[in-house]
């Protein structure tokens, strides 16, 4: 693909098929909030609920700041992977000392993660969590060189952070095959990014929760308790957290009381083998490795997860080897991937269009979860709201397969809904009320990438091989 030339902060663009104004408005709102959420080193997701680092966050938010600051984005990411940990996992926060501790929960005194982790190679000199999010980080890495290969490749940008890559996937890829079974495992909702989707109620029903007078909900402080998980729930996480990290964050099999196997995870993670390979071969590496991991990986998806009877992938217990019925928009995103059969492709459109997330028809933006799911709620966190990181991926999936007119309506209401809701975090799928918290930083930076060339590149190379840029 043509690459464009690179932005400056305060620099709009206009877009004929979007209502006049529109674009120079949502750019320049969208720079502001990426301005204003910027720390120096890196940008927090909202000032006031998320005052940190998070990690596919960070992911997001560089591939949307690759328009406006090519440096930056790869600052975002370079600051990220300064605190993984020596067995290649990347926490999913990495805290900053000046923060109190007060003003969010797990706070680094919970996850002790210098002491507690010791063994699992936590870095000494950075406190983080230690627990993960999805693997958007390497092809974040590549769109943000893509943006100005010159620059990357003087800089030294893609040498310098391959193998950290590379080691964030082999974590994921072997520490984290808990099944056995060619997929890796979340150990706890948090890690899938779609934390309090009712995909983990069944499994969560094991835990026994923390009692919740012994901790503080710092989150209950900045939003409203009815569009929060529910005090049962944190308290599961909240007991969850605390057993992984009394264990010194080991991965051995079958010491987990909550492991999962994630479609939107495991796409991620497909789709980061195909940017490794991109990288590999920009470097002068060898590519293969990556491609036949991709097509292993593609291959292992569709044998576990895929489900024709529900249209889409479902997450799988590990720990009882059933499949887990809910319809969360999870199952939606290995739409991303470039190969997959096509009536698995013809099917994934017919779900995220059908009755159950209602894309094109009741729902302006595609749902967080099903519309007829048995604990659906417009308002709840992840419970049936609308992701603008999740509709910028259903987005470049339904463009990936041919489905032009679906992907350029929901790109249409995504860049409306984010102008008009002042950034927010997450909306209800119906009407894009906003909900959680304004100025939110991936809403402003996909709100940049949508607004930029439309996606004719796909996030997943075809396995055939990889092409230079």
């Amino acid at each position: 693909m043509r690459q464009q030339k690179p932005e400056s902060f305060g620099a709009h663009v206009e877009r004929a098929d979007l209502p006049p104004g529109l674009p120079s408005i949502a750019y320049n709102g969208a720079q502001r909030v990426l301005a204003r959420n910027w720390t120096g080193s890196s940008t927090v997701p909202s000032r006031a609920l998320y005052p940190h680092q998070w990690s596919w966050d960070s992911a997001f938010i560089a591939i949307g700041l690759r328009h406006v600051s090519p440096d930056r984005a790869q600052r975002e990411l370079e600051t990220l992977l300064t605190a993984q940990w020596q067995d290649g996992r990347i926490p999913h926060i990495v805290f900053n000392p000046a923060v109190p501790l007060t003003a969010y929960f797990p706070s680094p005194d919970f996850w002790r993660s210098s002491t507690a982790g010791d063994k699992a190679g936590a870095p000494a000199t950075v406190e983080t969590s230690g627990i993960v999010q999805p693997p958007v980080h390497a092809l974040a890495a590549w769109l943000v060189h893509r943006a100005d290969p010159a620059a990357s490749t003087r800089r030294g940008f893609l040498r310098r952070v391959y193998p950290r890559l590379v080691a964030w996937q082999r974590y994921l890829t072997g520490r984290r095959d808990l099944g056995g079974r060619g997929l890796a495992s979340i150990v706890h909702p948090w890690e899938s990014g779609m934390d309090n989707s009712p995909c983990w109620d069944q499994p969560l029903a094991r835990i026994e929760p923390a009692d919740v007078r012994t901790f503080h909900r710092a989150d209950l402080d900045h939003g409203c308790r009815a569009d929060r998980p529910t005090d049962l729930d944190y308290g599961r996480y909240v007991r969850l957290a605390a057993s992984y990290r009394d264990r010194g964050y080991a991965d051995d099999a079958g010491s987990h009381p909550f492991a999962v196997e994630d479609p939107a995870l495991n796409a991620l993670l497909i789709a980061s083998e195909h940017a490794l390979a991109e990288i590999a071969a920009v470097i002068d590496a060898d590519p293969a490795d990556h491609l036949v991991r991709a097509e292993e990986l593609t291959t292992n998806l569709l044998k576990r997860l895929w489900n024709p009877d529900a249209g889409m992938f479902l997450c799988q217990d590990v720990i009882t080897g059933e499949h887990i019925t809910e319809r969360g928009v999870s199952g939606l995103i290995p739409l991303i991937l470039p190969d997959l059969p096509d009536e698995v492709v013809a099917a994934l459109v017919r779900t995220a269009t059908g009755e159950h997330f209602g894309l094109g028809g009741p729902s302006r933006l595609a749902p967080s979860y099903d519309l007829t799911g048995r604990a659906f709620d417009p308002s709840r966190y992840w419970r049936g709201p609308a992701w603008f990181n999740i509709n910028w991926l259903l987005e470049r999936g339904l463009r990936l397969h041919g489905a032009t007119e679906q992907a350029d309506a929901l790109r249409a209401e995504a860049l409306s809904a984010a102008n008009a809701t002042g950034f927010a975090e997450y909306v209800d799928p119906f009407t894009c009320e906003a909900r959680g918290s304004q100025d939110f930083s991936w809403t402003a930076a996909l709100t940049i990438d949508l607004l930029m060339e439309p996606h004719v590149e796909p996030l997943a190379t075809q396995a055939q091989g990889a092409s230079h840029a």
